[in-house]
């Protein structure tokens, strides 16, 4: 069964940080893009960041500078690192493989000032 299962989430106060961590299982192809969305209430789900394979990476402005993205392509994880956490970063967090028509349960992520 394919699963994206996301971790690592948490309340933290403005300038914190967390590190989320994005698993996916059951996979039997090598996995091409992987990326990062995030929903806060009321709002569209939106991109914040993208890997390749390669290691190539994209942010969305509102992050640049303050998360990074990585993955271990051997064990099929991706982390987000966020750093400088801001309280408009608070929402819901889900990794996603455009391979895959799938999400994962998400990781609630909370920044209070």
């Amino acid at each position: 069964q394919v699963q994206l299962v996301e971790s690592g989430g948490g309340s933290v106060q403005a300038g914190g940080s967390l590190r989320l961590s994005c698993k996916a299982s059951g996979i039997i192809f090598s996995i091409g893009v992987m990326r990062w969305y995030r929903q806060a209430p009321g709002n569209q789900r939106e991109l914040v960041a993208g890997i390749t394979s390669g290691g190539s990476t994209d942010y969305a402005d509102s992050v640049k500078g303050r998360f990074t993205i990585s993955r271990d392509n051997a064990k099929n994880l991706m982390y987000l690192q966020m750093n400088s956490l801001k309280p408009e970063d608070t929402a819901v967090y889900y990794c996603n493989i455009p391979q895959l028509p799938i999400w994962g349960q998400g990781t609630q992520v909370t920044v209070s000032s």
